[in-house]
């Protein structure tokens, strides 16, 4: 007999996630430890992400006034800038800033890197949600079709083209959806994405077309893959196969049984997802002139801009340390039987 405990004992099973759980402890002990060690994890990447710019070639000061600067303008804007002090101190200096709200001054343009980050942000989170708003649903109707009807037409074909995709990285999309739509085949879309500054990315749909789809058919062949073969793994399940013996109509044996056990792995899946969209901006970015965190952290990089560059890529690790904080609390609630530890 099929029980719902059955369907949550599987869900358990596929998933490594939550052993505090798994052995009778709190949930929120558990949700605790991992913002906890969410948190060192945040704390030994800014150690990383400061000693990483420091290794950076060149002066900064000499890269802001030019190599024809005299030593003593060079020393006496080393002092302005608090590059005369000790790499313990600048960490500590930083640190103190970064607990206060101050990501710091940008090098370059003298202005806060707050504001510079804020306006680059939001268009990168522009890109992100509207990549995986359409990514993660249509990866999810592809690879559950694709897995009911199992070696057949639709399913030989999606695979093809899933594998395809899969082989070329997004770069190369971004430029074959640039001769396709935008030079000499058909001009549908601008070539750039211009959005101008202060004004929403959301609000310019055309600008925001190309590097979506190139986002978008970049992640879709891995997440209908994984939601291909978790439904298949499922639907081959003794305890959907029992479903069916009872005589439950298919499509009530696939929504309730079968997709609830095989989003778990989406889910992660997911997560990952959302983790490479946010470092695949950076090259779809620079390719479509888009102004976001990629394109602002290659030029800071360029200009040797060392706080630019530090507030950038000390987002982007919140940013990985929040998807899969947030892929796992999501998982453990969707699987009862990991909120509970397994009792019944």
């Amino acid at each position: 007999m099929t029980t719902d405990a059955t369907v949550e004992g599987a869900a358990a099973e596929t998933l490594p996630l939550a052993p505090a759980t798994r052995r009778g402890g709190s949930l929120t002990r558990w949700v605790l430890v991992r913002i906890g060690l969410s948190a060192l994890i945040l704390v030994g990447v800014t150690v990383l992400v400061f000693l990483a710019t420091q290794a950076l070639p060149g002066d900064p000061a000499q890269q802001i006034l030019g190599h024809a600067a005299a030593p003593d303008q060079l020393a006496a804007l080393r002092r302005e800038l608090g590059l005369d002090h000790s790499l313990v101190h600048q960490y500590l200096h930083w640190i103190g800033g970064l607990l206060h709200g101050d990501l710091g001054v940008s090098l370059s343009t003298r202005d806060p890197v707050s504001s510079i980050v804020r306006d680059r942000a939001q268009n990168s989170l522009a890109l992100v949600v509207l990549s995986a708003g359409i990514a993660i649903p249509l990866s999810v109707l592809i690879g559950t079709f694709a897995a009911v009807r199992r070696d057949r037409v639709f399913d030989h074909t999606s695979q093809i083209l899933l594998l395809v995709l899969t082989a070329l990285p997004e770069f190369v999309i971004g430029l074959a959806l640039l001769l396709l739509l935008s030079t000499n085949v058909v001009k549908w879309l601008p070539a750039v994405a211009l959005i101008p500054p202060g004004e929403s990315a959301f609000a310019h749909p055309r600008e925001l077309a190309l590097p979506v789809l190139t986002l978008v058919l970049a992640v879709v062949p891995y997440l209908a893959r994984l939601q291909r073969a978790a439904l298949l793994d499922v639907l081959g399940s003794e305890y959907v196969q029992m479903a069916r013996l009872k005589g439950i109509p298919e499509h009530i044996v696939i929504r309730r049984h079968a997709l609830r056990n095989a989003l778990v792995p989406l889910i992660q899946g997911s997560a990952l997802t959302l983790i490479y969209l946010t470092g695949g901006i950076v090259t779809v970015e620079y390719l479509f002139a888009y102004p976001g965190l990629g394109s602002a952290l290659t030029s800071a990089v360029q200009a040797r801009d060392m706080p630019v560059v530090q507030g950038i890529v000390l987002l982007f690790a919140g940013a990985y340390v929040f998807f899969n904080l947030a892929a796992d609390l999501l998982t453990v609630l969707v699987s009862p039987r990991l909120r509970t530890g397994g009792r019944r």
